[in-house]
């Protein structure tokens, strides 16, 4: 069943696709995109990685969303995160000690290890499953879905799971990046704490972390005088860290769940900024447009150079119909966020559907500016055509159409493209060039297949 997708919009869900087997009916993930929340993340992991001697830049954060307390590293340098862990972690240390933790096992290859130790049919199952998330991730819907079907549960489990002596390094791993970044493992603790109360549950409550990241009392007693030990025990999370948790948390709630129950959570009464926040996203998509307007409109008077309040209105608008009266607070948000990505290819997919071709030519240097950021976003490719095809200019559109289906893995349809592009592009040029790129990687892709 294919649930409402907002893309690339502030809140980017994807499919919800039913997967099934003989043991059991499996579902493939839906993930969640949104510009403020990866900001966030980012803020929080960047610092660790580079305390773990890794470049930020190559490590990709999923967030997946589902109600399970998880998160877990795979596929090389990708960490994923679960909605629900975004959820229940109380404060800023929590939330960077599971980052650290788990940067621990990319910096410690810990996975390359584990996959050693399975067999290679298992080991083919379970990267297939990751490439699969990834395209997803990246737009690539039902393609994304057909490589996840092929993986199987019990390999994935085995595969996501930890030995003790790798959660232990782990462990120690992000106290020492912690501590090289001045900040407490105090947190830490506390969610392994958490977590360790799961194993008095039922099994069948018991979350995933829980199971592939076994906690014993051993393990929490050695963090737990790591964390006495280093000067930086009691040093508080910053203002602004809780600030951001309490936003994000917030924004999830009001995406994810039904309007009474985010009224419940964050009554009128509470006037906080967070509380203003996800009652404005529940009112839109409710939609009561009026009372979400003037939830914003409040926000944007007390923080009027934030853009993701910005970006807010230009989506409540945009998603109640009004194209045009959303196009002046994306284009304040884009000059306030030049950077982000996400924000860029959403004004440019509205500029797109006013249906003026002038917009689109406008839309064609906003999406290209978003690719020099993002150049894997499905989404912004799909834009990017829809707007050359407006323009009149076929051999762009061929190549944008290309890109997109090298992303969502159809191989022959971006052999397909590519090839009609280079009939428009002058032999040796660099748009020449790279569709002879997404020709070769196309076959030899579709070959191993």
């Amino acid at each position: 069943m294919i649930k409402r997708i907002f893309t690339p919009i502030s809140i980017f869900l994807v499919l919800l696709l039913s997967l099934g087997s003989a043991a059991a009916k499996q579902t493939a993930p839906s993930f969640i995109r949104d510009a403020e929340i990866e900001h966030t993340l980012r803020a929080y992991a960047r610092p660790l990685f580079k305390a773990a001697g890794l470049n930020g830049d190559d490590v990709e954060i999923y967030i997946i969303n589902s109600t399970d307390l998880n998160a877990f590293v795979a596929g090389g340098q990708r960490l994923f995160i679960y909605r629900g862990l975004l959820e229940r972690v109380e404060n800023p240390g929590q939330l960077k000690g599971v980052i650290a933790h788990e940067t621990g096992h990319i910096a410690g290859g810990h996975l390359a290890r584990t996959r050693d130790a399975l067999a290679n049919a298992n080991v083919k199952s379970i990267v297939g499953m990751i490439l699969g998330l990834a395209a997803m991730a990246a737009g690539g819907g039902q393609a994304g879905a057909a490589v996840v079907l092929g993986s199987q549960d019990a390999a994935t489990k085995s595969f996501l799971s930890y030995s003790r002596t790798q959660e232990s390094s782990a462990d120690q791993a992000a106290i020492t990046y912690l501590n090289r970044t001045g900040q407490s493992g105090r947190g830490m603790v506390e969610f392994l704490e958490i977590i360790g109360k799961d194993q008095y549950q039922p099994q069948s409550t018991i979350s995933s972390y829980y199971r592939s990241h076994p906690v014993s009392s051993e393990r929490v007693s050695a963090l737990a005088q790591r964390v006495k030990n280093s000067p930086y025990k009691d040093t508080p999370a910053s203002d602004a860290d809780v600030i951001a948790l309490k936003r994000m948390q917030a924004k999830l709630y009001g995406f994810t769940r039904p309007l009474p129950k985010t009224l419940k959570q964050y009554p009128e009464s509470d006037q906080s900024l967070e509380a203003r926040y996800a009652r404005a996203i529940g009112y839109f998509r409710y939609p009561d447009l009026p009372k979400a307007i003037k939830e914003i409109d409040s926000l944007i008077a007390e923080s009027p150079s934030d853009p993701y309040f910005h970006e807010l209105k230009g989506q409540a608008l945009y998603e109640n119909g009004d194209i045009f009266g959303a196009l002046a607070p994306l284009e304040t948000a884009m000059t306030l966020a030049p950077n982000e990505p996400l924000i860029l290819t959403f004004y440019g997919t509205v500029l797109n559907a006013t249906g003026d071709v002038r917009n689109s030519e406008r839309a064609i240097v906003v999406l290209n500016d978003s690719l020099s950021f993002d150049p894997n976003n499905g989404n912004t490719w799909d834009q990017l055509a829809t707007a050359y095809s407006r323009t009149g200019d076929t051999g762009m559109l061929s190549l944008a159409s290309a890109e997109r289906s090298l992303l969502e893995g159809n191989y022959q349809k971006a052999i397909f493209h590519a090839q009609r592009a280079q009939d428009f592009f002058k032999l040796g040029s660099p748009s020449y060039l790279r569709l002879d790129d997404i020709i070769t990687y196309a076959n030899q892709a579709s070959r191993k297949q």
